[in-house]
């Protein structure tokens, strides 16, 4: 540290950090003594928190519960505007299938309206009740049982309207439109005709078009994205996070469709997915670690061995690494063949400056990029791998645990909201990396914050993630009495739930930018606790430093204290452990 007040800074971070961890407080009453003040998580915010876990602000279709509403709203449509239930389904499709945006159309203008969709109230075209009619498309003449028409009296044959509606059909979701064949007639053909005249496989189509058609247009729905899933969710605009998860377990953000991602807006979403795919890294990697030949400009890359460079065939061309000179030109006395003198003086005189700087540049931006995506990629490879012994809980273990411990398996669900928290965790955990990415450079404190905080979060994880996957099995493939189950019960539940609370304040924290972070690495309220003694932690929380104060580790009565069983964060009022009851 470059001063004293800036150990009390780096104390009063880790002071404060300790309790953001167990998700409670400074237990103080003085709010001048509280650090960062989006730490915060009094009694009341933990109960909105848990309220907010257990409602859901989307609803889960079916196909069978699309198809009813549907239903429902044509049936409506129908009754209330005295039409058929076909142009009232029409209706419906014109308007995005909206109730509201049909009534408010049509009592303010029906003939408009008539119009703009294509249903004719009458007609000036009237058939022969006797006798044949010749087909507007082949023209030939057929009884009137072979010619059908729609709403405008143009009359085709049926062999005509199967071929016009099943070319439609074939053609994609634009038959919902479908029109009458002669150009300058608007008339709608809708499902009736379609039912009378389509194949039955066209017929299957025609319905799925329509079902479809019934989510893809309207705004408050969207499909889930998961392969060979047919659920959609139906969400309600302005009720805060976008993370749904379907009946599949998929979860994803309804804003953007791109999996569930909080706490990364969907913009750096879209710009760390587009750069993960993008050619600018190669470009970056054949810059930093290759150069041109000096004669057919191909990138060249040296891993190993002398200056001496031989380019590919045909080319052939034989240069030196450093300077790009004719090998020619070298030898003993410009330095053999592992030195240049005249790269030396060159660079001496600033020649080289522009390209070694580009060069440098190059290299270390793919390094910072390099570093967020393998650890991106790492947790994402954890998260499925957690996916994949979540599974292998369910099917296999669970039962066999339930035997060898004489319990049923709902007494067993701790293990699985155990496991179903490590993979929301990885989740989250994997998107701090993107954010961290876009994080400002220059914003020095709120990196520095925003490194601790992960550093703390993946020790977090990864002990619940310990005691979930390797002293589970210890109970599973070992006789253990019923009081050491008892035990283990209570430290699975005990750190899922510290997990989940820590998961969450960080979640809060990053979505608002870590705003009450200021320029000085702490928050505006941390005038009086600048006294307070504590302990400094690097990245990670590996390094330690102690103010002069004196040092105060979790355990310190000044702030609470940690339970030896479940890691919890305590008042220090208390003699038992609030989430395990473990005496003090």
């Amino acid at each position: 540290m470059d001063s004293e007040d800036d150990m009390h800074d780096a104390n009063d971070v880790d002071s404060y950090e300790e309790d953001y961890y167990s998700g409670d407080a400074m237990y103080s009453d003085d709010d001048d003594d509280a650090g960062y003040e989006f730490l915060d998580n009094d009694s009341d915010d933990s109960d909105d928190a848990l309220v907010s876990r257990q409602q859901k602000n989307y609803t889960i279709l079916k196909e069978d519960d699309i198809r009813q509403r549907q239903e429902d709203d044509i049936t409506r449509i129908s009754a209330v505007l005295s039409i058929s239930r076909d142009s009232a389904c029409m209706l419906l499709r014109r308007f995005n299938w909206s109730v509201s945006n049909v009534h408010e159309a049509w009592f303010a203008n029906e003939d408009k309206v008539r119009k703009a969709v294509g249903l004719l109230d009458k007609t000036d075209i009237k058939p022969p009740k006797a006798g044949e009619v010749a087909c507007g498309i082949c023209f030939e003449s057929y009884p009137l049982d072979k010619i059908s028409t729609a709403a405008c009296g143009h009359p085709f044959c049926n062999t005509c309207w199967t071929a016009y509606i099943s070319t439609s059909i074939n053609d994609g979701p634009g038959c919902l439109t479908l029109r009458c064949a002669i150009p300058s007639c608007g008339a709608a053909v809708g499902v009736d005709m379609v039912n009378m005249l389509a194949s039955d496989e066209e017929k299957k189509k025609y319905r799925r078009y329509l079902l479809r058609s019934y989510i893809e247009d309207n705004r408050k729905t969207k499909w889930c994205p998961a392969p060979g899933c047919d659920c959609a969710i139906e969400f309600d605009l302005g009720s805060g996070s976008y993370d749904v998860t379907c009946h599949c377990s998929y979860s994803f953000c309804w804003n953007c469709t791109e999996e569930a991602h909080r706490p990364v807006d969907c913009e750096t979403v879209s710009k760390w997915i587009m750069k993960n795919s993008a050619e600018s890294e190669n470009m970056n990697w054949i810059l930093a670690n290759s150069k041109p030949c000096p004669k057919c400009k191909r990138p060249i890359e040296k891993n190993q061995g002398c200056m001496h460079m031989t380019c590919n065939p045909p080319c052939k061309y034989e240069f030196c690494w450093l300077c790009l000179g004719q090998w020619s030109d070298h030898g003993e006395r410009t330095g053999g063949f592992y030195a240049c003198n005249r790269y030396e003086s060159a660079k001496q005189e600033g020649a080289y400056d522009e390209s070694e700087r580009r060069r440098e540049m190059a290299k270390n931006s793919l390094e910072r990029y390099t570093h967020y995506y393998e650890r991106w990629a790492t947790n994402q490879s954890s998260r499925q791998k957690a996916l994949a012994d979540l599974h292998q809980m369910q099917t296999v273990h669970l039962a066999k645990l339930s035997e060898k411990q004489c319990q049923p398996e709902t007494q067993l669900k701790f293990i699985i909201e155990a496991w179903l928290q490590i993979v929301e965790c990885r989740r989250v955990l994997k998107w701090t990396y993107a954010y961290g990415y876009y994080l400002p450079e220059q914003e020095h404190a709120k990196r520095q914050f925003f490194e601790y905080l992960q550093g703390e979060a993946e020790a977090g994880l990864e002990r619940l993630h310990q005691c979930a996957e390797k002293e589970l099995h210890t109970y599973l493939n070992e006789d253990a009495s019923q009081d050491e189950f008892n035990n283990f019960r209570t430290k699975l539940a005990g750190l899922t739930s510290v997990t989940r609370n820590y998961f969450e304040n960080l979640v809060r924290a990053l979505e608002n930018g870590l705003s009450d972070v200021d320029a000085h690495g702490a928050s505006s309220k941390t005038s009086s606790s600048k006294n307070a003694a504590g302990t400094s932690k690097g990245k990670g929380g590996k390094g330690k430093a102690s103010s002069k104060g004196g040092a105060a580790s979790r355990n310190d009565d000044s702030t609470g204290w940690s339970c030896d069983q479940c890691t919890y964060m305590n008042p220090k009022t208390v003699t038992s452990c609030q989430m395990c009851h473990t005496s003090r």
